[in-house]
């Protein structure tokens, strides 16, 4: 059974439980199985009870005939052990089961061994039964003429006893289903009260409200905003009894207590010491007043939880901070140096409770504490002696302490075996720091809040890059591995070139080879093609010749092996750099986006945020630009903010950021903004909304950025840089064909439809931030939201989700109306769902034209992800996070996708998600996980066809690795 792993009081009390709320059950004897009942009573766990209602099914499908009853026999057998040992294997030290789950589990196993009729017939006498009981609580709810139910005592916090106080039972949860379509206020009532048990806790009893709403979700997607609204009485209740405010409120009611309960809010975590003094001195009348408390009512449930889990301040495990006081405190911590700061403060705060945009997750984190660390990535340089390398790793700690994801430039470093004159010995090169590197990363868990995350990047000459795109692997010496860490290679056009032309590629040592790092585009050329020359003439000893296809399809068989190394282009970042005139881009950031200068003085600092696209489509079906650009410049006013407000935890960060101000716009819910317009991901017309709605969002940044710039002065180092001269983003692609000088090697539309030479001469006037644009992962933000993800397609339309919540049913909203107005929307479609892994494809009764608007990731050709890709970056100055899925993946289909993700344009790709040929295998829930793809490495000596699924895709099999957002 999947159990709810967060449970949560009305004390303020999080501890993990897995027994239903009933103490009782704790006795359970080590390896014993038992069940709940619907009437909360507990029995043991027995096989016979299974196989009787599994025989019952075969029965009323297939009748008692001679013929049929053997073949019965055989199949029931084959299920109940099925059945029993997807229990056994999940609770091996014993634990207690649902009904509601053996039951599930029944029907799982009905269709994975093709008894699609049998099936059927179960989940429509299952569903008659959930009607019957539903119909006989509403009859007993109004027969009663009493507000208590008589048969149950609550345990009150006290320890007294009193009736169960059914009036406010069913006020809750009919305040919690108001406003939804296609939600059942007397189902969760009825099925509510059977779970509970004569002494319940107060604190189970709103559990019970919870869980109820929760098993509905996978029907209904509206059941998951209930079970948001019923989460959010116990979060009050925490929150309300914590401050003083109150006992206890509903939504009506806490919305004229909201104003009361953010002043005492503010004013406790300032005696606490988790909130700057700073916040009092707002006007804080003034700005409770402008709190929304119907804003609580728009929360998903892992959207909310996510928010109690992670974001929310707290004290001694007690969460003190309400959704909308959340959004406030952010936003006053953002507003702080305004000069009309409670104006400044309730703006910030509309856009985001609104979900209009949302601010990254150090700034959610950390906006208005004690020590705002608010930014998202930091991008480092190592240098080539013992003292640089330890102090880069100090840097790592430092930064990582604080919620920073980190890229690292290992570039100069030397390789294994070049000489160091110190010692007159030889190095041992870069793979042994890398492991300290990962270790540290380990030990560094940013206060628990979530792990800490670095990538390390070195570039293809590099004469320790093969064994470097080996690090991730899980053979060989553990000493020169690094299992916990992101790698990704920095790729040179050049070597491209050589790999298209399947020429020679010559590796180096930096210290032989020290302006190559700092080089790019036709000057890089130009000298590596020099120190190749004095290879051949003996005046360099220590270089490997090998030919340049070999090592691509290392580094192509390597990330389908093991994830990484990434694939990231270095001059592409270089090339269409708005500041190439004040250093080199090295390497990219933890999640691929950021594109920033570094070097020893400077360690590259990036700010982000993201528009939610889904709420600026229009009613027309477009983009409301009017809407849109109000959102974007208010956005680049809180990035822009960041930068002065922020902590910096080592002085070259501070240093980097004052001097250039970079900022990340990126966006989310791009595949649900596809949805509500009616268009599948795999279509021109995406491409085209790609292309639209980036160039819209690039030009209201740029612009809001001039306009700062003439508020608060341009960045330090803005002349000389491509904005002073007039060159805008999409300017810069001549830049870069020029360096490729051949149009064989650059494929990117460079269309337009908005007033770019206003803007141009605009921008040249000034800017306030080097950079502007960065998509982003969105992992969590997305999650708060309600949104899908950054700029990715669908994973699943029904699966379960797994982060450091906990579990959550994701069923897709979009597909589920679609199917509802066709009156194909019923328990055997969800069951369909399942058994087909979220895929709508195999499913013959779903319309062709929804099959292709619903088409999961996999189901998506690769080459629509890198074409709309493609069309974001000819907008963006800095880079996007682009997860690629590759299905029935094999070295060939690898190659001509990475090869079109240079020659489109691309600056950087992010993870790999593949499944090989030969092994893509149906999912299963036996290891509790619905629909979970598995995340098991292949053999070192795996072929493409051979390998497994490729572990780790962000949020999706790594659900911890939400360092950017």
């Amino acid at each position: 059974m999947q159990t709810d792993t967060q449970h949560t009081s009305q004390t303020g009390t999080q501890a993990p439980r897995n027994d239903g709320g009933d103490d009782a059950l704790n006795a359970t004897a080590p390896g014993q199985l038992r069940v709940i009942k619907r009437n909360g009573k507990v029995v043991p766990y027995t096989d016979d009870k299974i196989a009787v209602a599994i025989t019952k099914a075969f029965l009323a499908v297939e009748g008692g005939t001679a013929a049929a009853s053997s073949r019965i026999h055989e199949t029931v057998a084959r299920l109940t052990e099925q059945v029993g040992t997807t229990f056994r294997r999940r609770l091996v030290s014993g634990g207690t089961i649902h009904i509601e789950e053996i039951q599930d589990q029944v029907e799982l196993a009905l269709m994975r061994n093709g008894e699609h009729k049998v099936a059927r017939s179960y989940v429509l006498y299952r569903d008659e039964q959930a009607r019957k009981r539903a119909e006989k609580a509403k009859q007993q709810s109004a027969a009663s003429s009493e507000h208590t139910h008589p048969s149950v005592t609550v345990t009150m916090e006290d320890g007294s006893k009193a009736p169960l106080d059914m009036a406010r039972l069913e006020g809750l949860i009919i305040e919690a289903c108001s406003g939804l379509d296609d939600v059942d206020a007397n189902k969760i009532i009825g099925e509510t009260v059977k779970n509970l048990y004569d002494g319940v806790s107060i604190r189970d009893v709103n559990t019970s409200m919870v869980m109820t709403a929760r098993t509905l979700i996978e029907q209904e997607p509206n059941y998951s905003q209930v079970t948001a609204r019923l989460l959010m009485d116990s979060l009050r209740a925490e929150a309300l009894q914590f401050l003083g405010v109150a006992e206890r409120a509903d939504q009506h009611e806490m919305e004229a207590l909201y104003g009361t309960a953010l002043k005492a809010y503010v004013h406790k975590g300032i005696e606490l010491e988790l909130l700057d003094p700073e916040l009092a001195r707002f006007d804080l009348e003034r700005i409770g007043a402008a709190l929304k408390g119907e804003r609580d009512m728009q929360f998903t449930y892992l959207g909310l939880q996510t928010l109690y889990d992670r974001y929310f301040i707290h004290s001694k495990d007690t969460r003190f901070e309400l959704p909308q006081c959340f959004f406030m405190r952010v936003a006053m911590g953002l507003a702080v140096r305004e000069d009309d700061r409670e104006a400044r403060a309730i703006e910030f705060y509309n856009l985001l409770s609104s979900f209009d945009y949302m601010s990254s997750t150090p700034t959610l984190f950390n906006a208005g504490t004690l020590r705002p660390q608010l930014s998202s990535c930091y991008l480092t340089t190592v240098p080539d002696d013992l003292h640089g390398i330890y102090s880069a790793i100090r840097d790592n700690a430092m930064l990582s302490k604080f919620a920073g994801g980190l890229g690292n430039d290992w570039t100069p470093v030397r390789a294994l075996g070049a000489y160091i004159k110190g010692t007159n010995g030889k190095s041992q090169g870069v793979v042994p720091f890398l492991k300290v590197v990962n270790d540290t990363a380990v030990a560094v868990n940013q206060g628990g809040k979530r792990k800490g995350a670095v990538c390390a990047y070195l570039e293809t000459w590099h004469m320790d890059i093969e064994e470097f795109v080996e690090l991730r692997k899980n053979t060989g010496d553990d000493r020169r591995r690094t299992h916990d860490m992101n790698t990704a290679n920095w790729i040179p056009d050049l070597f491209m070139k050589r790999v298209m032309e399947e020429g020679e590629w010559t590796l180096f040592s930096p210290n032989d080879v020290p302006d190559l790092h700092d080089l790019y585009g036709q000057a890089f050329e130009k000298q590596y093609l020099e120190y190749e020359a004095m290879t051949r003439d003996g005046r360099m000893k220590l270089f490997k010749r090998i030919p340049a296809i070999n090592l691509w399809r290392k580094m192509l068989s390597m990330l389908f092996e093991t994830g990484h190394p990434w694939f990231t282009f270095k001059d592409p970042c270089n090339l269409r750099s708005p500041q190439q005139h004040s250093g080199v881009v090295h390497s990219s950031n933890l999640c691929t986006e950021i594109t920033l200068n570094t070097n020893q003085d400077e360690i590259a600092v990036c700010n982000l945020g993201s528009v939610n696209l889904t709420h600026h489509i229009g009613a027309d079906g477009g983009l409301d630009m009017d809407k849109l650009r109000t959102t974007v410049r208010t956005a680049v006013r809180m990035l822009d903010n960041v930068i002065d407000i922020n902590y910096y935890s080592v002085p070259q960060a501070e240093n980097s950021n004052l001097k250039h101000r970079p900022v990340g716009l990126g966006i989310m819910g791009f595949q649900d903004a596809l949805y509500m317009q009616k268009i599948a991901y795999a279509s021109p017309e995406a491409v085209t909304f790609a292309d639209r709605s980036m160039e819209a969002i690039s030009y209201y940044a740029i612009e809001a950025s001039a306009e700062l710039a003439q508020e608060r002065g341009s960045y330090q180092s803005f002349d000389g840089s491509l904005w002073s001269q007039g060159i805008l983003p999409i300017d810069s692609i001549e830049l870069l064909a020029q360096s490729r000088g051949s149009e064989k090697f650059l494929m990117m539309d460079r269309g337009q439809t908005l007033d770019w030479d206003r803007l141009r001469e605009q921008a040249r006037q000034g800017m306030r931030n080097s950079n502007v644009m960065a998509i982003a992962p969105t992992a969590t933000i997305a999650n708060i939201t309600g949104v899908s993800q950054s700029i990715e397609p669908t994973y699943q339309n029904l699966y379960v989700k797994s982060n450091l919540s906990g579990e959550f049913t994701v069923v897709n909203p979009f597909l589920v109306n679609d199917l509802k107005a066709r009156g194909l929307w019923d328990n055997v479609m969800v069951n369909d769902l399942k058994y087909y892994d979220g895929s709508v494809q195999p499913i013959d009764r779903i319309p062709q034209d929804l099959k292709e608007i619903y088409r999961t990731a996999f189901e998506v050709e690769p080459r629509w992800l890198v074409e709309a890709a493609s069309r974001r970056q000819k907008w963006i100055d800095q880079a996007q996070s682009l997860n690629l899925y590759i299905a029935q993946a094999n070295g060939k289909k690898l190659d001509i996708t990475y090869k079109m993700a240079w020659l489109s344009g691309l600056k950087t790709t992010y993870y790999l998600r593949a499944i090989g040929a030969t092994t893509s295998e149906k999912s299963t829930i036996s290891d509790g996980r619905l629909n979970s793809v598995s995340a098991a490495p292949t053999s070192d000596t795996a072929s493409f066809e051979q390998a497994a699924d490729v572990p780790q895709a962000c949020s999706i099999d790594d659900p911890d690795c939400e360092a950017c957002q």
